[in-house]
């Protein structure tokens, strides 16, 4: 860990609640990449309002899951690609990075992207691009239940990118960013691993159903922030339109979470930038550095559990790493991995 003596100790970040206008109704590559631009010249009006609304100590905004394509609907992998995908430094990156230079922010974000080491693939990758323009961070999401992952690929990611790789964290001005994509809120490893590496605020762009009720999503992120110790910027879709799918059957609840699991801020449904709320690195890292029974973080005893998790396979690894697939995979690997784990009488 390097000193932090350039840190901004308080700020305000915004979990910004935009609709996901989705592409699957583009003719071709040349429609849907018009498209991405109008949401991302959407956004530079509305991230810029709500700047001058909350205050220039605004330094981080965290946008939804794929919220310039929504997600694939029956496409298949080569389709989705084509149509749907950036690239690792295409012109949608280059035109997000316009808007975090001009306002000096963190911007941070998920989306398709493909990977010249992986022809014929797409990852889920978040990304957090810092004021200078740059991408800073670059998380594939691990856990899908239709999209290729890391996992899928894994030997070969590893010679890729290398365990650091998989597990990012950005040490910035304004923390250690790390990113946790939808439903990995749901996976404590994945968040318990960025941790290990330094994370202290979870980034977690996400596109759910929205209830007042208390979801078992919900319920991971204050779960997520109170067992590491970290924030938890939670940015949900406003609904997706151009879809098939009901327009507000993803729409509400965005959140921003302290380390001690309490909601700071939190807006309902539709277009808002009220889900803001002051990062208070100080308060964070004095708790993290302070002896006592909450300190849950320097309290765990990681050899405890390691060979449980050497032994045991659930989903396998490298399931695409030599062969071409289509969407079918996907839920054949899940049936099976589910009878192997029943005969072997774990589930």
């Amino acid at each position: 860990m390097t000193a932090h003596t350039d840190n901004i100790n308080s700020y305000r970040a915004l979990a910004l609640q935009v609709t996901c206008h989705a592409v699957n109704q583009a003719s071709d590559r040349t429609e849907a990449r018009a498209l991405m631009q109008a949401t991302i010249n959407r956004l530079a009006q509305q991230i810029a309002a709500s700047i001058a609304f909350i205050g220039f100590d605004c330094r981080l905004i965290v946008l939804p899951e794929y919220f310039l394509t929504g997600f694939p609907l029956g496409e298949s992998l080569a389709v989705w690609s084509e149509k749907a995908c950036l690239e690792m430094n295409g012109a949608e990156y280059e035109s997000l990075g316009k808007i975090a230079q001009k306002h000096r922010i963190f911007l941070a974000g998920n989306a398709y992207e493909i990977d010249p080491n992986f022809p014929g693939l797409y990852f889920q990758t978040c990304f957090v691009i810092d004021p200078s323009g740059t991408i800073v961070l670059r998380y594939r999401r691990l856990n899908s239940m239709f999209a290729p992952t890391p996992h899928d690929v894994w030997d070969k990611y590893l010679d890729c990118y290398g365990l650091e790789g998989v597990f990012p964290v950005a040490k910035t001005a304004i923390g250690n960013l790390a990113a946790l994509a939808s439903e990995e809120i749901l996976y404590p490893e994945v968040a318990r691993c960025l941790a290990m590496r330094g994370a202290e605020i979870f980034l977690h762009s996400t596109s759910e159903v929205y209830s007042k009720a208390l979801t078992p999503k919900d319920a991971a992120k204050i779960t997520r922030a109170v067992e590491n110790q970290a924030y938890v910027v939670s940015a949900n879709t406003a609904g997706t339109a151009n879809s098939p799918i009901p327009f507000a059957s993803v729409d509400g609840g965005s959140k921003i979470i302290d380390h001690r699991g309490i909601v700071l801020a939190e807006t309902t449904t539709g277009e808002s930038m009220a889900a803001f709320a002051e990062i208070d690195l100080a308060a964070l890292r004095r708790d993290r550095r302070r002896p006592g029974l909450n300190n849950l973080l320097s309290r765990q005893r990681f050899e405890l559990y390691a060979q449980s998790y050497l032994q045991s396979q659930f989903y396998p690894p490298n399931t695409m790493l030599e062969t071409e697939v289509d969407r079918k995979h996907f839920l054949q690997t899940q049936q099976a991995t589910i009878a192997r784990l029943a005969e072997l009488g774990v589930i």
